[in-house]
């Protein structure tokens, strides 16, 4: 059952996305040749904990067999195209690094993610991050009552095929409000099923993950940390958004 939320719970929403922002323009200034990603969920966790908040990702259980998840980010270098597992590997030039932040706060969540170039990165590896930002925000612009979730779905993978690059299949957006994880799930690509249609109150995770090759992946041993299958560049693009009776209001955004 898909979740709609009052203009009150979507303000308590917008308290835990701000959280989410904060600590992302703080590893945005963070990330440079040298860092260890254990080093970026250490800044994120002290922030988060400092605002009263609590990791969302911290203890999430995942695919059976799996350790609780250890971190407070996700940290998804080059072709890690999501749940990369902070800690000792040192960040060089030229690689992309894909973090991924959770906050519970008030009884809520909020979820976004970003990709940064780590100093100097290819021409190829800022487009991908360009494109999967922009795939967002072309997707977005269905996000409006009486649209279906395909509509949203289908902007993003002409967007992102369009620009020559594929879009993951096996990890998609979700709903989020109370729990992490809430109805419906948001393909970043179309699908047989067209989805529910959009209503005011939904809240939703939409995140496009892009990868500069195929859009395979497979699960490391760790049974977390997923990658490209043919080994290339992974980016992810994520913001918590609210549907109203206008335009989407993104809520893991710094007014």
């Amino acid at each position: 059952m898909i979740s709609i939320k009052s203009k009150t719970e979507i303000e308590s929403m917008k308290k835990a996305g701000e959280i989410v922002a904060v600590v992302l323009e703080k590893l945005n200034a963070a990330v440079k040749p040298g860092v260890t990603t254990l080093e970026l969920d250490r800044i994120a966790e002290e922030y988060i904990r400092k605002s009263g908040g609590i990791p969302s990702f911290k203890g999430y259980k995942g695919f059976p067999g799996a350790i609780d998840y250890p971190g407070s980010i996700c940290a998804s270098v080059n072709n890690e195209v999501v749940h990369g597992i902070p800690g000792l590997k040192e960040l060089k030039d030229g690689d992309i690094i894909s973090i991924d932040v959770g906050v519970y706060i008030s009884g809520f969540h909020g979820d976004a993610a970003r990709t940064f170039p780590i100093g100097t990165v290819s021409e190829k590896a800022e487009k991908l991050i360009n494109v999967t930002r922009e795939s967002f925000y072309e997707g977005i612009k269905k996000a409006v009552p009486g649209n279906r979730i395909i509509d949203i779905s289908s902007v993003i993978q002409d967007y992102v095929e369009k620009n020559g690059f594929s879009v993951v299949r096996e990890y998609v957006g979700h709903g989020i409000g109370k729990e992490m994880h809430e109805p419906p799930q948001i393909p970043n690509y179309r699908t047989r099923e067209k989805g529910p249609r959009l209503e005011s109150g939904m809240t939703l995770a939409i995140e496009p993950m892009v990868n500069e090759g195929g859009f395979n992946v497979k699960l490391l041993d760790n049974r977390w940390t997923v990658v490209t299958a043919d080994g290339s560049l992974s980016a992810h693009y994520e913001n918590t958004i609210a549907i109203t009776d206008k335009e989407p209001l993104i809520l893991t955004k710094l007014s």
